[in-house]
Order: structure tokens, then sequence, then C-alpha cells
């Protein structure tokens, strides 16, 4: 995780900039989790709460993926919160989102968010950026791991969130929010639906509960199995690259685990 800088602890200039555009800060909130931005925040101000995170401009890898927020934000409305501005300056990127007033989602068995969870991700199904948008694709991703013919089983034209993980799924009383579209990529309907399988089982839900969920989601029941077993195969491998075979066996069971759910 990027060590986090407290709003106090941001540039003097920086922050009066950041109040130009909110008001007058009265509260602050610092946002424990998330993994690669410097500064989260909730602002409060006479004029509301907005969520601002932001990275350091000599963290290109964290400033490319907050540009990729900003670039999918107008078509993931439906599902995500509004971007309100962005500012760069005194060495910093910062994002200000509508501030969403809920939790993170409870993933573990029963509980009541799941069927919050599957509406959002039902509703992201029917996702697109406009024909000619350089989004990345999710089939690049895996050209280390799969062969040409396994790799064409991974194209699609669905806008992917592909890290739907619970500190990404806001929940408030009556409905769920992707947030955090840091790694966007264009693919099949059905991963995001298999990424969070796997956070369903990593939470404790039995295998034939998950199976269950998903069989809710139609692009899942018509997912070609070879394309699934092309993704599990590619990020086995690339967990064990990352971590070695020992430390990625628990991971890649979960992900293993899809496989009998197609």
């Amino acid at each position: 995780m990027t060590p986090r800088t407290h709003w106090n602890d941001l540039p003097r200039s920086l922050r009066a900039a950041v109040e130009a555009r909110t008001g007058r800060v009265i509260a602050v909130g610092t946002v424990p989790h998330g993994l690669n931005c410097a500064t989260a925040t909730t602002l409060t101000t006479a004029w509301g709460s907005t969520f601002v995170k932001g990275a350091s401009s000599r963290d290109a890898e964290a400033c490319a993926a907050q540009r990729w927020e900003v670039a999918v934000n107008p078509y993931v409305l439906d599902v995500g919160p509004r971007l309100r501005w962005r500012i760069a300056a005194d060495g910093w990127e910062l994002l200000g989102f509508e501030h969403i007033a809920g939790r993170h989602a409870d993933l573990s068995p029963g509980s009541a968010d799941l069927p919050l969870v599957a509406e959002v991700l039902r509703t992201a199904q029917n996702l697109r950026a406009p024909r000619g948008t350089a989004l990345p694709r999710f089939v690049d991703r895996w050209t280390r791991f799969l062969g040409p013919g396994e790799l064409r089983l991974l194209d699609g034209d669905t806008l992917l969130h592909t890290d739907t993980n619970p500190h990404n799924l806001m929940v408030t009383d009556d409905r769920a929010y992707l947030v955090d579209w840091a790694t966007p990529a264009l693919g099949p309907a059905w991963v995001d639906i298999a990424y969070t399988a796997v956070r369903l089982l990593e939470a404790d839900c039995a295998p034939d509960d998950v199976r269950t969920w998903t069989a809710r989601f139609p692009c899942w029941v018509s997912a070609d199995p070879r394309a699934v077993t092309a993704f599990v195969t590619a990020t086995c491998r690339q967990w064990e690259t990352a971590v070695g075979p020992a430390a990625a066996r628990s991971s890649n069971a979960r992900f293993a685990a899809l496989l009998t759910m197609v």
C-alpha cells in the first residue's frame, strides 16, 4: 500500500486550490483503504462533501491510473460517482468526486449486500466506451501467459472495472456503487462477474452459493468455458510468477473454482 499523506500535510497552496472548488473545509475524514493513491480524504464543507484522492506527480504509475479514471468517468455514471474536478499542481494530481455516503460492501455468506452488488454489476454489463476510445484491452494483460488462440477468447467490448474487491463496492441503504475505476479495460462482460465470484469465495461463501449467485447473470451463463479456462490459466500463471507457487496456492484455488461454475 502506498503511504498516505493526510490533508493537513498537503501543500498549503494545493489545499487552497481545492477549497476554491469545494468551499472552506470544516471537517476531514481520511480514508485508510486503497493501494495506489497517496492521499484519500472526505472533505466536508458548507457546500457539501467531496471525496478527494490523489497521487504524487512523481508516481507515474499512480498518475496514469488516475488519468484512466478521468477518461472513463463520463461512461460509468450509471454505476459510479461523478468526477467533479481535477487539479494538477504543487507536485500532486488530485481528483474530486461526488461523495457517496455509504460503506464498503459485505460479501460474507447471507449478506444483504449481495443482491445490491449483483444489481450494480448487472447494470455495468451495459457499459460501453465510444468507438475509437483508446482504452486498454483486457486481452493485452495476458500476452505473457497465453497463446494467440487463447488470447482471442478474452477479447470483448464491455467496459470492465477489473478490481471488484469490497473496498471498491460502496453500499448505501438502497444500492451499490462501483468506485475506483483505475484499472479499466475492454473485454468480455463476464469478467467482472468472475472477479467478484472469487471475492465471494474469499469472504467464505460456499462454492454452491457462489454458483447460484453467478447464475443470475446471463453473460456468465453464456460464457464460453474455453474463455473462462483461459482467464483462470492466465491469472494463476501470473500469480505464480509474481509471488511463487506456494504463496499463490490459496488464491489460485479460488480462481480454479470458477471452472466448476460454467
